[in-house]
Order: structure tokens, then C-alpha cells, then sequence
């Protein structure tokens, strides 16, 4: 898979979405996940399906102040959500110590990632979401080398 199309007709279809984009995960190999979209696309809402399906059993919500939360998946490993919107500046995300998160091999998974481009791996799955009506979303997953 370099890259991937898969539509989401309604919020009922999410959860299929989200296996679809789990499957997507484990066959490319990338643990650096960066959600593209506007404002309002539902990059925190396919997370939270998408660790759901990994079996996270915490509340997931937007690490909006925070800028990362932690919750772990269903054998125990750690996966981190970052939330870069309301960063400063990439040097904020420096000295948080976004580089020791990206090398640990644990699944990051980034909003408003292009808010730190400078930082991110080389290697990663982007995927950009679309919406496509009140309730219909077009999701593209690529991966990047």
C-alpha cells in the first residue's frame, strides 16, 4: 500500500474505518501516524475508533493543553496522542521531547503534525481527512519514506 482511499458515509461507518485503518498500520510497519485535515475533519474522533480497535479501554480525547496524553493499548504498550495546535513554536515541541516519543517504536499518533515538519521522522503513515458532508468523510492514507 503507498496509498489508500477509504470512505466514510456516515459516523456508523467509523468503526469499520478505523479496523481498515488499523489493518493499514500493522501491514505498513509505521509507528508515526500524522492526521491531516481541517478544522472540525475528525482527527480526534478516527483516533479515538482507531484506538478503540487497538484496544485502548481509557477515554481518548485531544491532548489540545496537555499536548500529548498516553493510553495503552490491548497488550499493555504504551500508545502516545499528540496534539500540536496550539504549540508556539516547533522549539516548544523540541523540549518536550517530541524526538524521544518518535524513537521509542511506540505508535505516536500526531494532530496538526505540519505544525512540527521539521521534527517529524522521514518515515510515516500520513492520513488526511476530508469531509465530504455533515457526516461523510473521505479519509487518504499514505505512506511517506
Amino acid at each position: 500500500m503507498n496509498t489508500l482511499t477509504l470512505e466514510i458515509p456516515t459516523l456508523a461507518a467509523l468503526p469499520t474505518a478505523a479496523q481498515q485503518l488499523a489493518t493499514a498500520l500493522a501491514e505498513s510497519g509505521q509507528t508515526i501516524v500524522a492526521f491531516e485535515g481541517d478544522m472540525g475533519a475528525g482527527k480526534t474522533t478516527l483516533i479515538r475508533a482507531l484506538c478503540a480497535e487497538l484496544g485502548v479501554g481509557d477515554d481518548v480525547s485531544s491532548p489540545t493543553f496537555a499536548l500529548v496524553n498516553e493510553y495503552r493499548g490491548g497488550r499493555g504498550e504504551p500508545i502516545y496522542h499528540f496534539d500540536f495546535y496550539r504549540l508556539d513554536s516547533e522549539e516548544e515541541a523540541a523540549r518536550l521531547g517530541v524526538a524521544e516519543y518518535f524513537d521509542s517504536g511506540y505508535l505516536c499518533l500526531l494532530e496538526w503534525p505540519s505544525r512540527v515538519a521539521s521534527l517529524l521522522p522521514p518515515q510515516r503513515l500520513l492520513v488526511e481527512l476530508t469531509a465530504t458532508g455533515p457526516e461523510s468523510r473521505q479519509i487518504q492514507l499514505t505512506i511517506i519514506n
